[in-house]
């Protein structure tokens, strides 16, 4: 019998420029952008495809309803690409593309939410919108309840069965939607990446955040691979705080991060509220939830984390329950049923559990770090897809900063919008920042 040799393969070192650690669909537009200029770069993910984690159960919304100047000129600027995906990915992929599916995104206005400072930088920038009075809603979408019944109740509070009350009117952008394929989003970006010459590793896990001295120098996998590279990215989703805590630059974080779990349902379709009725996207913060319509006669129908409900922090995301539970499932089935009265609740539970990866104030973190060369692209909080474009041209715009030595911390760097002409202020996204005042949950 010949001898075994457990190991000396595995025990390999390679360089490169850019080692990006997730192969989400952040991690997989870095790696285009990085690769498309000239970075020989290598994305390792514990998964086993591009956009197979948190990415694949996103509800890949569209939208431009966000709290601040630099979140809605970041969501406007983006969606520009999807409008026109395979011009920004620029490879066609031979499994296909991604498409966006244009529905409009309607949100009611009521208590904590008057849209009056959405409405004032959409104007800014040029983005189209309506305000509906509660007639109108329901002359365009004739399956809702416009009525009020602020605030979000848990449905074992009595008052839940209240009838409405009042009337709710609405902001209405017709430019909003969806994408149909979230994970084959991150897959034509990683097709394309890989026609750089990027190189995605799936199934691998870093287990060390090397340095040399006090600039960061590489990763090492659990296999023992070794990936030196003056760059380092974390782009590793509900595991980037685990991460970041590996390369020792958490603590001096003044946002932090740390996994959230979600689920989000996948019901049947009221008559009267499908894609082919049009339906929009909703954001209905008067009852705590979001929903929209998806292909095949479904819903996609998820919480806007209420103050009644309670919020499911996680210590490891490695160990959790990724399946859907009757008491969250009723709560959010039931609420859908106030807004869209012909809803029919199922009796099967038709879902996901998925993760979120959520900083203290629902803004996401795209930074350097206190370890020179390495950065984050994390605490993407549930509503970062729509914005996975540009955040390949914000680490690239980071990294080049450092290089040219330039502290994004004391002169903040911005990039500059390509359709609107107004610079977005990488320092909103700063690991350092005073906390945002936002909306406190998805909304961001």
């Amino acid at each position: 019998m010949g001898e075994c040799n457990f190991g000396t393969a595995s025990m390999s070192t390679t360089k490169t420029d850019v080692v990006i650690i997730g192969g989400g669909v952040m991690g997989a537009s870095i790696a285009l952008e990085l690769s498309r200029h000239g970075r020989k770069v290598v994305v390792v993910d514990k998964g086993g495809a591009a956009g197979a984690g948190s990415t694949s159960a996103s509800s890949a919304i569209i939208r431009f309803t966000y709290s601040n100047f630099n979140t809605i000129l970041m969501a406007w600027e983006n969606a520009q690409h999807w409008f026109n995906w395979s011009k920004f990915v620029g490879i066609d992929d031979p499994d296909g593309m991604a498409k966006y599916v244009q529905t409009g995104y309607l949100v009611f206005l009521t208590e904590g939410y008057d849209g009056l400072r959405q409405r004032e930088l959409w104007e800014e920038f040029g983005i189209p919108y309506e305000v509906l009075s509660p007639e109108e809603v329901k002359k365009r979408w004739p399956a809702f309840e416009t009525g009020k019944f602020y605030p979000p109740k848990s449905i074992e509070d009595p008052a839940f069965a209240d009838d409405p009350y009042d009337q709710l009117s609405a902001l209405f952008d017709p430019l909003s939607g969806f994408m149909d394929d979230p994970m084959l989003a991150a897959h034509n970006l990683a097709n394309a990446a890989k026609h750089y010459g990027a190189e995605f590793l799936f199934h691998k896990e870093v287990s060390e955040i090397t340095s040399d001295g006090d600039v960061v120098s590489g990763v090492v996998l659990k296999t023992g691979e070794r990936f030196e590279a003056p760059i380092v990215i974390n782009a590793a989703g509900p595991h980037a705080a685990a991460i970041n805590r590996m390369a020792g630059v958490y603590d001096e974080m003044k946002v932090h991060h740390r996994p959230l779990r979600q689920e989000v349902f996948s019901p049947p379709a009221p008559k009267g509220f499908r894609l082919e009725d049009n339906a929009p996207i909703v954001a209905d913060l008067d009852l705590g939830q979001y929903f929209r319509p998806h292909m095949g006669d479904l819903l996609n129908v998820g919480t806007t984390e209420p103050a009644c409900d309670p919020l499911h922090f996680l210590d490891d995301a490695d160990n959790w329950n990724d399946s859907v539970s009757v008491e969250f499932f009723e709560r959010v089935m039931l609420r859908l049923a106030r807004r869209l009265p012909d809803f029919g609740i199922p009796h099967k539970l038709l879902g996901i559990g998925a993760l979120y990866d959520v900083t203290d104030d629902w803004i996401p973190l795209y930074d350097k770090s206190s370890l020179p060369g390495f950065f984050m692209a994390c605490g993407t909080s549930g509503n970062q897809f729509k914005n996975a474009p540009l955040v390949g041209k914000f680490m690239r715009t980071l990294i080049e900063a450092q290089e040219q030595g330039i502290d994004h911390d004391v002169t903040p760097v911005e990039v500059m919008g390509e359709f609107t002409g107004m610079p977005i202020n990488l320092s909103a996204f700063s690991r350092l920042r005073t906390q945002a005042d936002t909306a406190g949950n998805v909304m961001g």
